[in-house]
C-alpha cells in the first residue's frame, strides 16, 4: 500500500490594511506577497506611508480608490512660500508606466536660464493652465519677482507636463527650482497661494476579479461566515470580531 507524505499546512500571511490612517487596499501592499505584482515595493510603512522612487522617498497624502489616484508630497520641492534647490523627480520605467503623474499635475520649472531648451527649441512644451501664466506666478511672490527682474522682462519659467522632466533632467533643463501643482482643472480664478501643491499619480487596477471576490467576502462576512480573500498575492482570512 502506497503511503503519501502528509501535505504541508498552508500558512496565510496577513496583509496590513492601513498605514498612518491611510487604507491600503488592492492593488497596493507593502507586506511580502501582498498586492498586485507590479505595485509591490512601491510603498513603505514607517511613521508615514511612503512612496519610493529612484530619486527620493515621498510622503503619501492620500489614496483615492474610486478615482484610482495617489497623491504624494515632496518636502524638498519649492512652493509659493519657500524656494528650495532643485532635484530631479525620477521614476523607474515600470512606475512611469503603471502609476504616472496624472494629466492634471503640472510641473512649474522656475528661474530657467535663457539657454534652457524649454525657452528655446522646445518652447512648445510649455503651456498655461486654467488661465494661469508664468507672468502671474512671478508677479504674485516676492521671490519670483526677483527672478523676473533678473531676466530682462522675460519670465524664465515653464509650466509643463511630466514627460518633459521624464526625458530631460533639471540640469539639462537648466532651471534652478521646480514645483508641482495638481487638480489644475479646478484652479480657475485661484491665486497661487491657494494652489494644491504636490503630485497626483494615476494608476489602473489589473482585472483579476478582485471586486467580485471582495463583494462576496463582504456578503459572507455579513452572514457571519469566514471567507478567503484570494486577490493576487494577498490571501487573508477574514474573521468575525
Amino acid at each position: 500500500m502506497l503511503t503519501l507524505p502528509p501535505l504541508p499546512a498552508l500558512t496565510f500571511s496577513l496583509c496590513r490594511t492601513s498605514c498612518n490612517n491611510i487604507p491600503i487596499n488592492y492593488p497596493f501592499g507593502f507586506d511580502d506577497g501582498c498586492g498586485a505584482p507590479q505595485y509591490r515595493r512601491m510603498l513603505n510603512c514607517s511613521t508615514n506611508l511612503l512612496f519610493i522612487t529612484p530619486s527620493s522617498t515621498y510622503k503619501v497624502q492620500s489614496i483615492n480608490y474610486n478615482k484610482k489616484t495617489l497623491t504624494i508630497y515632496d518636502p524638498s520641492m519649492s512652493t509659493y512660500s519657500i524656494l528650495q534647490p532643485h532635484h530631479d523627480f525620477v521614476m523607474s520605467e515600470i512606475k512611469s508606466v503603471v502609476i504616472p503623474p496624472a494629466p492634471d499635475t503640472v510641473f512649474a520649472l522656475l528661474n530657467c536660464s535663457i539657454d534652457s531648451p524649454v525657452l528655446n527649441h522646445y518652447r512648445s512644451l510649455c503651456f498655461n493652465f486654467s488661465d494661469h501664466s508664468c507672468d502671474e506666478l512671478y508677479g504674485s511672490c516676492i521671490w519670483f519677482r526677483l527672478f523676473h527682474l533678473l531676466s530682462n522682462n522675460t519670465s524664465p519659467c515653464c509650466f509643463t507636463g511630466y514627460d518633459t522632466v521624464k526625458y530631460m533632467s533639471m540640469n539639462i533643463l537648466d532651471c534652478t527650482h521646480y514645483m508641482t501643482v495638481y487638480d489644475t482643472d479646478g484652479l480657475h480664478g485661484v491665486a497661487p497661494l491657494d494652489w494644491i501643491y504636490g503630485i497626483k499619480l494615476s494608476y489602473s487596477v489589473p482585472d483579476t476579479g478582485c471586486d467580485r471576490i471582495r463583494m462576496a467576502s463582504d456578503t459572507s462576512a455579513a452572514m457571519g461566515e469566514p471567507f478567503w480573500n484570494t486577490c493576487i498575492g494577498c490571501i487573508q482570512k477574514k474573521e468575525d470580531h
